[in-house]
């Protein structure tokens, strides 16, 4: 699930005005996949534009650390323009795109401008999907942004610092419910606990932690689908360590500001509902594009990765539906999203020398999920399972290889390492910001 180290790009040998001539290169999106088709293109003969609405590209995977006050929000956050500093023939467009006219090659922004282009890559990524569950759009809290994240931390340690105040009265119970036994939701649940018995711990919190409790609650019938059965065997036992409360088969039919409801009839109360049952393309660009969509809304591309019978048009990452060979589509992880950009690049340079494309081939490097200090499950590219101490440490190592700047490195790990051997007061800060409150 990961990404990018930041080399310097090799320096090519061009003037501006050749720099015009160029073909120019579109890429909506400043994720995985499309951070990996720009560094492709980096200092290649050219024009590329990046258009994302931030200005920064956010490491995914670490999302939950930042919701769960493991990690500050530009812990996982680096400045686009940084990252292609040195690549000459790259510029960087904080703005949104509202529309794409195929038949002009053209995009449109927010603002109403519009930017030409001679090849398109829309690598817009995917958002939470909700299944139309009514109120689930509006009071479960997903995790896919960094907004996400925040506002979820301001949630949880708000839910603490209130159930804190009313203790002094009489005994409070807590009730936090996380949906999706995927990675998110186990790497989410074992994380919130943590930081439940750290905030008690070390806070000063007088909540009695019997009465706090975690709800992870999936219509599946066992944790991490994706994994063979012995990991999801294994999760289930490390969350259950942990203090929380698995539960299979059940099937959300309402979400409330304050409570949750399920097909069986039980309402229980909740601090908050964290949203991880899967994505979806519906909604983002790559969903509006001239063609027949793919699965969940999806842009659906060829084996090169272009857009139906599209010359020029290309999409990659969690919006593209790609083919996987034998009927299937590639899963929407971040390696597909690394692989695809990287390949988009090649091909969009092939093109332009006046040479056909090539197939997309995914190589499977294999998935993890970390669930606590020292538990975690990685499933290898061949069936294999690792597991425990093991496991966790190729976790961390991994995404700390992957993860963007020198800086966020450097920072992440002494965080874990603090962490790991005095578990001591974290970033447990509450910002109320109109964005973010509560």
């Amino acid at each position: 699930m990961l990404y990018v180290s930041m080399a310097t790009f090799p320096r090519a040998e061009f003037t501006p005005e050749n720099l015009a001539t160029w073909p120019h290169v579109v890429i909506v999106g400043g994720g995985f996949a499309g951070i990996s088709t720009a560094r492709k293109l980096a200092n290649k003969a050219v024009r590329v534009t990046i258009i994302d609405r931030h200005n920064f590209h956010t490491f995914l995977p670490l999302l939950y650390q930042v919701a769960t006050a493991g990690l500050e929000p530009a812990d996982v956050a680096y400045p686009i323009r940084t990252i292609f500093g040195h690549a000459r023939n790259i510029r960087v467009r904080h703005a949104r795109v509202v529309g794409v006219d195929q038949v002009r090659n053209v995009v449109t922004l927010h603002t109403g401008a519009e930017i030409s282009y001679d090849h398109l890559v829309v690598a817009t990524g995917a958002t939470a999907s909700f299944f139309n569950i009514v109120g689930a759009k509006d009071y479960a809290m997903p995790l896919y942004t960094l907004s996400d994240a925040r506002r979820l931390r301001n949630r949880l340690l708000r839910a603490l610092e209130d159930a804190d105040v009313a203790s002094e009265y009489e005994p409070v119970s807590l009730n936090f419910v996380i949906v999706g036994g995927g990675p998110t939701g186990v790497e989410t649940a074992g994380a919130l606990s943590e930081l439940i018995a750290i905030a008690i711990k070390r806070d000063g919190l007088a909540l009695d932690p019997t009465k706090v409790r975690i709800r992870l609650v999936d219509v599946a019938p066992r944790l991490l689908t994706a994994f063979p059965d012995t990991a999801s065997a294994y999760a289930k036992r490390e969350l259950e360590k942990l203090g929380v409360d698995v539960e299979f088969g059940r099937s959300v039919v309402e979400v409330e500001a304050r409570a949750i409801r399920f097909d069986d009839g039980e309402r229980l109360e909740a601090a908050a509902v964290i949203w991880a049952g899967g994505v979806t393309a519906v909604g983002t660009l790559a969903s509006q594009l001239l063609a027949p969509p793919g699965p969940s809304g999806r842009a659906l591309v060829g084996v090169d990765l272009r857009l139906g019978e599209s010359t020029n048009v290309w999409s990659v990452g969690d919006g593209a539906a790609i083919p996987g060979g034998e009927g299937v589509f590639c899963p929407q992880l971040a390696p597909v999203a690394i692989q695809s950009g990287r390949h988009c690049a090649k091909q969009i340079l092939r093109v332009v020398e006046g040479q056909g494309t090539e197939a997309f081939h995914y190589h499977d490097k294999g998935i993890m999920a970390t669930i606590g200090r020292r538990a975690a499950v990685a499933k290898l590219p061949h069936g294999g399972v690792v597991r425990g101490t093991v496991g966790w440490l190729a976790w961390l190592g991994l995404h700390l290889w992957y993860l963007v700047g020198f800086r966020n490195r450097l920072r992440v790990m002494i965080n874990w390492t603090w962490r790991y051997f005095d578990w001591p007061s974290g970033p447990r800060l509450i910002v109320a910001d109109a964005e973010t409150a509560a």
